[in-house]
């Protein structure tokens, strides 16, 4: 198996027709998103995988620009033969809606002025994102994601995702992330927008023909930045080490190899970020809220999606106890969902770093297909005691080869397949009754795919009803579906 990089990739720049209604209750037109795509879409559009970027990232999520001196933010991740393994799988990133990385935010150009937005840039909201995002992928032709996965603000996404479009999404995975921002998210996000705020080359927001407010951001970027260390990696990387020295200077300036570092993250920041999208963004983030009259179990009562849900042992931005409220109210809604906890010292920013504990949590979840992921839900049956010529226009009006038969309460009675239609009319029968297969060979909703090929193998069948525990019919299986999956076990 391959593991290697993209080489080089290319930004793309998607244009929203019309305009895009916000939660706020405005309009933004001219919307653009900028996205990159690696791996190839298959032929039923249904191999997608979308990443959703945390705070501070951007579309360039893998590969290489020419002239980069590091590769896109999750490369370790994205890849031939890696986890989001793009010889399998589409992989999308977008910038975010309100970003500073190509997609429409406060840096943009207002079309009524011909200037940058500033604040005048309507305040936007977790949820507008995913629109824009369901926007991009509607564009793309992809009626329903095989999964998306993201790590904090991306998490959040996933979730907000899960919960706006439950029918175009199949799995969901949410990694160092949260349901609703606490009230200590929330006081480190409005400390970060005083900071920048605070400096004067702020100018409300006006900074865009002139010096913008680096030293602001700057502050910004370090209070932020602590968060997503724990003590322990502090501990270790810095300990109480001296900056390029053996003594203390006694006066105001920094002596700690741990100061150092944190003016160097803030400064470097300033030189890739807009100021004015870090206000917009945390906004967006503060307001994210998915329960539902207090109650996170009816936010999420309506999703679909299968869920893997990862915390991180040392995370005290997101503690692992936001993580499991959210497996919790999952579970309590019937929904599928896995809870996992990846052991590092990182702390938040461990979903960037533990490149190897995520790739075994994340392949082993996209690669467990049940049937149930690819059964065919929107099947037709007929009842007992309809004609065999009802049964065969039926058949050919729907363009099928395997027709289940099920009793007045609902329950699996048969099978009838085109070749048992053949063979009533060449014996003259007038009812399904005498051919149709009772003894049928059927599948369940969470068993492997490969247990079904393997059942339509040994059988020699090329389709098996999925019934639940009482016989009740829930979709069809057939090897055309398995063999778009998996490429050949029939």
């Amino acid at each position: 198996m391959k593991n290697e990089s993209l080489g080089i990739t290319e930004t793309q720049y998607f244009h929203l027709p019309g305009e895009l209604q916000l939660e706020s209750g405005k309009k933004l037109s001219s919307v653009t998103l900028a996205y990159e795509t690696y791996g190839s879409l298959n032929q039923d559009r249904s191999n997608a995988i979308l990443v959703c970027h945390a705070l501070s990232g951007d579309a360039h999520a893998a590969g290489w620009h020419p002239g980069d001196q590091k590769p896109g933010w999750w490369d370790t991740m994205i890849g031939p033969g890696k986890a989001l393994d793009t010889d399998r799988y589409f992989v999308i990133c977008s910038n975010v809606l309100g970003g500073c990385k190509g997609s429409t935010g406060p840096s943009s150009t207002n079309p009524a002025t011909g200037k940058p937005y500033g604040i005048d840039f309507p305040v936007i909201t977790i949820g507008d994102m995913v629109k824009a995002q369901k926007a991009l992928t509607d564009h793309l032709g992809i009626g329903k994601l095989f999964a998306a996965v993201g790590g904090s603000m991306g998490g959040v996404q996933v979730l907000q995702w899960a919960v706006s479009y439950p029918d175009s999404l199949s799995k969901a995975i949410a990694i160092a992330t949260t349901s609703h921002s606490s009230p200590q998210q929330i006081a480190f996000n409005e400390v970060g927008r005083i900071a920048i705020i605070s400096d004067p080359k702020w100018n409300e927001g006006n900074y865009y023909s002139q010096s913008p407010p680096v030293h602001g951001l700057a502050l910004a970027r370090m209070i932020g930045h602590i968060t997503y260390l724990s003590d322990d990696s502090m501990q270790y990387k810095f300990g109480r080490r001296l900056q390029d020295k053996n003594k203390y200077d006694f006066d105001l300036a920094f002596d700690f190899e741990v100061e150092s570092y944190l003016h160097h993250q803030g400064q470097s920041f300033t030189k890739r970020f807009d100021a004015n999208t870090y206000l917009y963004i945390t906004k967006a983030l503060d307001y994210f809220d998915l329960t539902k009259n207090g109650s996170l179990r009816d936010g999420l009562r309506d999703v679909q999606a299968k869920f893997l849900v990862i915390g991180v042992s040392s995370d005290w931005l997101y503690p692992t106890y936001q993580s499991r409220e959210i497996v919790a109210a999952l579970t309590a809604n019937n929904k599928d969902a896995n809870y996992r906890e990846i052991e590092s010292n990182y702390g938040h920013d461990a979903f960037l770093l533990e490149t190897g504990q995520l790739s075994y949590l994340i392949t082993n979840f996209l690669s467990h297909v049940s049937v149930a992921d690819i059964m065919k839900k929107d099947i037709v049956s007929i009842q007992e005691g309809i004609s065999i010529e009802e049964t065969a226009r039926v058949m050919c009006r729907e363009g099928i080869t395997h027709l289940p038969v099920v009793s007045k309460s609902g329950e699996l009675a048969g099978i009838i397949t085109s070749w048992d239609i053949s063979k009533a009319v060449a014996l003259k029968y007038t009812s399904p009754e005498h051919i149709m297969t009772r003894e049928v060979i059927t599948a369940s909703p969470d068993e492997s795919i490969e247990s079904a090929a393997k059942k339509m193998q040994r059988k020699n069948i090329s389709a098996l009803p999925v019934v639940d525990a009482g016989r009740k019919i829930l979709g069809i299986i057939g090897s055309d579906e398995i063999n778009r999956l998996v490429g050949g076990y029939i």
